[in-house]
């Protein structure tokens, strides 16, 4: 069950975002004589202050969500790995320099940094990916430095070394297939952390911005009705939250799977 839980639950927000487009939904169509209702069988989620179906617009949230998660984890784990690896293998004031920065972006909580960044380049879903990655890449330059330095000195990387590879070869082939598979767990964790902010900046309207629908503009909508059509809170607050669980849970299972540690310990008991 800790498995095959959360695999159907991203199974069904990725089918949903994916399928977006080419499924019959109308997110968009304001019925006035549904406002507010609650769900019924053509409408099951019902609909919300201006009689949209609220489950079109989750879906449509999901194809946003899904956007920007990849799109933001994508550019940060290419951006910080290289950096990353960069610093660790140069070394000297290179390092010094990608270390100091990296501790001021550490210093400063990271949804706070992507808050001032979207609300200086205003809103949209592009400044958003924009704001997001410009943040996230630091975990991912932190990960990559410390798994670089620790193997940089085995006895392939330095066979390959004097034998002539040159430092792009050797981080490439030598180095990169080691450290990929705490760099995917920590992007499995950035999946989660990068939806949870998605909604929080569109809760304050600094993301997606209307007709267009986000699973925080939902919400931010429905806290005005919480007493009258309290599904309006409820239903997509329960979809975010089941997402990133889901991908929090099969984060650990993947971090488990790939550890060798957790694995001899496993064998052992």
């Amino acid at each position: 069950m800790r498995v095959w839980m959360p695999a159907g639950l991203l199974s069904a927000w990725l089918v949903a975002a994916l399928l977006a487009p080419v499924l019959p939904l109308s997110p968009n169509d304001v019925e006035l004589p549904k406002v507010l209702s609650g769900p019924m069988p053509d409408a099951w989620f019902g609909n919300d202050e201006l009689g949209r179906p609220v489950l079109d617009r989750l879906i449509a949230g999901a194809r946003t969500s899904l956007l920007v998660a990849v799109s933001v984890v994508c550019v940060s784990l290419v951006l910080g790995t290289f950096i990353g690896m960069s610093s660790a293998w140069l070394g000297g004031f290179w390092d010094h320099v990608i270390v100091r920065i990296v501790d001021v972006f550490l210093a400063f909580p990271g949804i706070l940094l992507a808050i001032a960044l979207a609300g200086i380049l205003g809103p949209g879903i592009e400044n958003v990916i924009f704001a997001l990655a410009a943040v996230g890449w630091v975990g991912f330059a932190r990960l990559a430095r410390a798994q670089t330095l620790s193997f940089r000195h085995r006895e392939h990387v330095l066979a390959a070394v004097a034998m002539g590879s040159g430092p792009s070869r050797v981080l490439i082939r030598h180095v990169l297939p080691l450290i990929a598979a705490p760099l995917i767990v920590e992007g499995t964790f950035g999946v989660a952390g990068i939806i949870v902010a998605e909604a929080g900046l569109s809760f304050l309207g600094l993301g997606v911005q209307p007709p267009d629908a986000s699973w925080g503009s939902i919400i931010r909508e429905g806290t005005r009705y919480m007493l009258v059509a309290p599904h309006l809170v409820i239903l997509p607050s329960m979809a975010l939250m089941l997402v990133v669980l889901s991908v929090n849970m099969l984060g650990d299972t993947l971090r488990d799977h790939l550890d060798v540690r957790t694995k001899e310990l496993h064998e052992i008991r």
